[in-house]
């Protein structure tokens, strides 16, 4: 089956179902994190915004 016709067929489904195939894409070429390097970089991100480095958002 080529892309374009893998495409258009993942597309015609609904919306749950296009979700879940994206994530378990994503966790097929992505290493999922430990819950300690997770932890980590959370707690890395929230001082980069504390300190300014990085600009915070509002919802």
């Amino acid at each position: 089956m080529l892309t374009t016709e893998l495409s258009r067929a993942v597309f015609e489904l609904p919306v749950a179902s296009r979700l879940e195939l994206a994530r378990r894409l994503v966790e097929s070429v992505v290493k999922p994190a430990s819950p300690n390097e997770a932890v980590s970089e959370g707690i890395r991100r929230i001082e980069d915004v504390v300190s300014g480095r990085v600009a915070g958002f509002c919802i």
